[in-house]
């Protein structure tokens, strides 16, 4: 959640924040309000307390004569106290909602408005062009015999697909190629639990506007995450980190799963946007002065893995209105997909600033010795959706796909994928 003081100091930066995002500016008046109430109740209540404890040292110095009249007036004062404390409770619950319906502030620089509202920061490489009709990935995969969407609805529904042979091979050359480079990086690696409780899935800012596209099983009580994010930051959840030799990376690697909600119809070809993927994410735990810095460096980590599959991409600097609640800047790099024409997103990077580590307790110690909250920082570095740029760039006129140089020690030193007989 927000800094409960910067709500006080700066609320007309909240609120502009609020309206570059299209969010609710009256929210910040609530909160406003429910921490006054908050604070008003917590005095009224830390008041009467003091009266009882001073009254209590009265009645334990008074005479035998006198004190059956002090108690009967003690316990008046106790009700008050209990009634006061409830009060003091209820007001807290009611400015802890209130807060948390506000979203982290962005940072200055990112533009206004909704999902195309984007700036293009940098575009990396020229889109391949071709001197026959290139194929779509699901043909493709389908020639290779590396995808098979058929079966995959057969078992499980809609959006949901198998890979075979060259397709789990390619998928899970990829992603150990991504882990490879994360070590390189520092990144400790992680296998996630991809089952969450509530208080983690909430804490992430997942439960907000998109909890309809997270999957939930009641009977347990827990939440299937979307990404390994989720338990990441959960990991050092009330806890207090040691940053003096700089950021914590962690590099979780899971299966991830998303409803997809309100996406019928689009993109339903495919593997572009299905319920079920595996994805190698990475995670910073840095002092809130180095975010920026460290934001840059996943990006950086990104574009390296990006050139090393020899993809066409963009780097985009995501508008406000498409953040989501937690990050306070988000860059998302963009690959070029032939057969669309178009640029589409195979990784996000955000900045999440210290607001899903209010919401967690994760704190660092300060020089004075104090606890502050850390920030926190995210960033795809494989998954899944990538197998689509990857077939399409560099499919050949006959139906083969040349691997990318890079990715062939992780593939047995295959460099064709040729489709099946």
């Amino acid at each position: 959640m927000i800094d409960p003081q910067l709500l006080r100091d700066d609320p007309d930066l909240i609120k502009k924040s609020q309206a570059a995002r299209g969010d609710s500016v009256e929210a910040v008046d609530v909160a406003l309000a429910a921490d006054v109430s908050r604070r008003a109740a917590i005095v009224a209540f830390e008041d009467l307390r003091a009266e009882q404890n001073a009254f209590g040292k009265v009645v334990a110095k008074a005479p035998k004569d006198e004190k059956k009249e002090l108690v009967a007036r003690a316990q008046e004062l106790a009700a008050r106290v209990k009634e006061a404390s409830a009060a003091s409770s209820a007001a807290d619950e009611t400015f802890d909602q209130a807060i948390r319906a506000i979203a982290n502030p962005v940072i200055d620089g990112v533009p206004a408005g909704g999902e195309d509202a984007f700036t293009t920061l940098r575009t990396v490489g020229e889109p391949r062009t071709f001197d026959f009709e290139p194929q779509d990935h699901a043909d493709l995969g389908e020639k290779l015999g590396a995808i098979d969407i058929k079966r995959g609805t057969k078992v499980s529904g809609s959006r949901f697909y198998f890979l075979r042979g060259v397709g789990a091979r390619l998928e899970l050359g990829l992603m150990n190629m991504a882990l490879d480079q994360a070590i390189r990086d520092d990144f400790v690696p992680l296998i996630t639990p991809t089952l969450v409780r509530p208080e983690v899935m909430g804490g992430t800012g997942f439960l907000g506007s998109h909890a309809d596209e997270v999957y939930y099983l009641p009977a347990d009580d827990l939440y299937l995450t979307g990404t390994s994010e989720v338990a990441l930051a959960g990991y050092h959840a009330d806890e207090i980190l040691d940053l003096s030799s700089g950021p914590i990376r962690y590099a979780g690697w899971s299966t991830c799963y998303r409803r997809e909600a309100g996406a019928a119809g689009k993109d339903n070809r495919g593997i572009l946007r299905v319920h079920q993927f595996n994805k190698l994410e990475m995670f910073s735990y840095v002092h809130p002065d180095e975010a920026e810095a460290e934001h840059d460096r996943l990006v950086s980590f990104q574009e390296r893995m990006l050139q090393a599959c020899e993809l066409s991409y963009r780097v985009i600097d995501v508008a406000a209105g498409d953040l989501g609640s937690s990050a306070a800047r988000k860059y998302d790099i963009e690959a070029w997909v032939p057969t669309q024409g178009t640029y589409r997103e195979l990784t996000s990077t955000s900045n999440c600033t210290t607001f899903q580590a209010r919401r967690l307790d994760i704190r660092y110690r300060t020089e004075s010795g104090k606890t502050a909250p850390v920030a926190t920082l995210n960033g795809t570095l494989a998954t899944t959706r990538w197998l689509v740029a990857i077939l399409e760039t560099h499919q050949q006129a006959d139906g083969s796909v040349v691997v990318p140089a890079a990715l062939r020690p992780y593939l047995g030193g295959l460099e064709i994928l040729e489709p099946v007989a």
